[in-house]
């Protein structure tokens, strides 16, 4: 297996089912479907990290695009944090000819760059760098006090994002439906993008 690293380290908690992807599948970025054969549609570590289902990719990445349209056309995720922050391959950025990751932090409204491949990002990233990658040290927190472990379409959102000026501590994180918080993060941002500097927001409301 090509994940053996990040195996050592990582538990599938949660949907632990059968191979998935018959071999002929191909995301256009190399060893994705490798490991969406391994680990696709799997939670790790009791809500950590998890790996799509690589069914969901055609919606799940019109719902980024849609918080961030600025990437269109040239990512394809492939996992997401406790926190709901997505990681994608963006096929416009490459090294040796390999998309590098992105992670798309939702609640932030910002994207960072991840100087990976996605194989990378598995064996080396998230064993080595657990605390910046996953905000670790956040999540034993959360965890302390949340010990239930969170459904595969769940994550902890926060309640005012912090691109609205929230806080970035417990009082201000919920167990929300992932979809549910791209989906009102997204309205948010995009309308906060076109205000002008210092303009208020005063009421908010949702498109259907």
């Amino acid at each position: 297996m090509i994940l053996d690293r990040f195996q050592q380290f990582f538990v599938a908690t949660a949907g632990t089912g059968d191979r998935i992807l018959p071999s002929s599948v191909d995301f256009g970025v190399q060893n994705l479907a490798r490991i969406f054969d391994e680990l696709g549609g799997k939670t790790f570590n009791h809500g950590l990290y998890r790996v799509f289902h690589p069914g969901q990719l055609p919606v799940v990445t019109e719902a980024i695009e849609g918080v961030f349209p600025e990437y269109r056309g040239r990512i394809v995720p492939f996992g997401y944090d406790w926190l709901g922050r997505h990681f994608a391959c963006d096929r416009a950025r490459t090294e040796d000819g390999e998309p590098q990751v992105l992670m798309l932090e939702i609640g932030a409204g910002e994207a960072m760059e991840i100087p990976a491949s996605a194989l990378d990002f598995h064996n080396i990233e998230l064993v080595e760098y657990t605390d910046e990658a996953l905000a670790a040290p956040f999540w034993s927190q959360w965890r302390s006090l949340n010990p239930t472990d969170l459904a595969f379409g769940d994550c902890v959102g926060y309640k005012v994002p912090l691109f609205l000026g929230g806080a970035d501590d417990l009082t201000n994180l919920e167990v929300i439906d992932l979809s549910v918080y791209v989906e009102i993060c997204g309205q948010l941002r995009n309308k906060v993008r076109t205000l002008p500097p210092g303009q208020s927001i005063r009421r908010i409301s949702f498109a259907e």
